[in-house]
């Protein structure tokens, strides 16, 4: 299997594991074909986009089995297409480039993701 790559081009770095993200739950924006969130955005979220998500039904705050909730400054592995609105609608939280997998520039565009570089 091919090492996956950054939005960069290069190796794809760890995103997080306080709490442990990703969709293979491995600290990276990994992905396939099963992931059709594509959770590939590494971002660390903010207060705003944590309320923002939650208006939009997806509570990341509240901890649940399993899942102790997300606080601001926490590094998560986002859907490329909700990073996508929340950016057109003003409240993208910053992003760790090295830790987006390439997939994520199906959904967005390098330059918006290079704006909000953390």
């Amino acid at each position: 299997m091919p090492e996956a790559r950054n939005v960069l081009g290069g190796p794809l770095d760890l995103c997080g594991v306080d709490p442990l993200t990703g969709w293979t739950r491995s600290g990276c924006c990994e992905t396939g074909p099963e992931d059709l969130g594509s959770h590939t955005v590494c971002a660390v979220v903010t207060d705003s986009f944590l309320r923002y998500s939650a208006a939009f039904g997806n509570d990341l705050s509240t901890p649940g089995p399993g899942f102790p909730g997300l606080q601001p400054g926490d590094r998560w592995c986002l859907c490329a297409p909700r990073w996508q609105q929340a950016f057109e609608d003003g409240v993208a939280p910053p992003v760790v480039l090295e830790a987006c997998h390439e997939r994520a520039l199906q959904d967005v565009r390098l330059e918006d993701l290079r704006a909000h570089s953390a």
